[in-house]
């Protein structure tokens, strides 16, 4: 059985760190692309970021960009989402999601398989 677990997520004040670890059971993380998603209360859920298979190459959306890091540790089947400067609008359910595409995909119907999300909340 498939299986991304998510953890990490808490309260944190603005301008503070986390880091997000999401952890594969069930499949190969190696073999796919990985990405960060988000979803924030009353609003559609939006892309964060994406790394590609060996953690070499990454994409972010705009609003996180210089913020945030996507990584890796393929022997660890886990992937991560440095975040630092957190801002009140980064409070959302954090979820991560991987396909076996070798493109870097922003669009969630790429994605073959899903978490269930952590949440990050951030108090100004």
């Amino acid at each position: 059985q498939v299986q991304l677990v998510e953890s990490g997520g808490r309260l944190v004040q603005a301008e503070g760190s986390l880091r997000l670890s999401c952890a594969a059971a069930g499949l190969t993380l190696s073999t796919y692309t990985t990405a960060w998603y988000r979803q924030a209360p009353g609003q559609e859920r939006e892309f964060v970021a994406v790394t590609d298979r060996s953690g070499g190459t990454q994409y972010y959306s705009d609003s996180v960009k210089g913020r945030f890091t996507i990584s890796r540790d393929n022997a660890k089947n886990t992937v991560y989402l440095d975040m630092n400067n957190l801002k009140p609008e980064d409070t959302a359910v954090y979820y991560c999601a991987a396909t076996r595409m070798s493109l870097l995909p922003t669009l969630e119907d790429r994605y073959d398989y899903w978490g269930q999300g952590t949440q990050v909340t951030v108090t100004s």
